[in-house]
C-alpha cells in the first residue's frame, strides 16, 4: 500500500509539474503524436500502457490496451489514479466485470475509467454479436468444448 501511495505522490507531482527538467531546453522539448510531453510524462505514460497491453488475457490486452492508447493522453490526474486503480486489479475479476458476467462492486461501478470501458465493451458486444451468442448477463459467457460431459449420460473425465 505504501508503494503504491509512494506511486501517486509521484505521478501527481509529475502530472502537475510545469518546469522543463534541466536536461531538456526550452527549444526543444520531446515531441510525441499526441503533443508535448516532459520524458517523465512520457515514462509514466508509457508504463501505463504497457501494464494495459500485457495483462496476461489476450482480449482484456487487446480491449484494455486499445482503449488505455486512445486516451491516455488525455486523462487528468484523477483519470491517471483512476487507470490505476483499474490496472491493479486482477484480470479474472476484471474481465467478468467489464463483460457483465458479474456485478462489479460499488467503488468500482464509479470508477470513471472503468465505466467508460465498460460501456465501450458493451457497445462493441450490441453492434457485433447476436443477443442468442452471448451468455445471460450474471452466467459465464465461456461455454468450452467439454460441455456434453455437463450432461447426463456424459463422460465423466477425459475428451471421450
Amino acid at each position: 500500500m505504501a508503494s503504491l501511495r509512494r506511486a501517486l505522490v509521484n505521478v501527481h507531482r509529475i502530472l502537475n509539474s510545469t518546469t522543463t527538467p534541466k536536461h531538456m531546453s526550452a527549444t526543444s522539448p520531446l515531441r510525441s503524436q499526441h503533443g508535448l510531453f516532459s520524458q517523465s510524462k512520457r515514462r509514466i505514460c508509457n508504463r501505463l500502457l504497457y501494464r494495459s497491453r500485457q495483462r496476461g488475457i489476450l482480449e482484456l490486452d487487446l480491449v484494455l490496451g486499445k482503449w488505455v492508447e486512445e486516451h491516455i493522453y488525455s486523462l487528468d490526474e484523477n483519470g491517471v489514479k483512476a487507470l490505476i486503480d483499474v490496472l491493479d486489479l486482477e484480470n479474472p475479476d476484471l474481465w467478468k466485470w467489464l463483460t457483465g458476467q458479474e456485478q462489479p462492486p460499488e467503488t468500482l461501478s464509479i470508477n470513471p475509467v472503468f465505466s467508460a470501458v465498460r460501456d465501450k465493451i458493451m457497445n462493441n458486444l450490441s453492434s457485433h454479436a447476436a443477443p442468442e451468442t452471448r451468455a445471460i448477463p450474471g452466467q459465464p459467457w465461456v461455454r468450452g468444448w467439454d460441455d456434453i460431459k455437463k450432461s447426463d449420460g456424459g463422460p465423466v473425465a477425459g475428451n471421450q
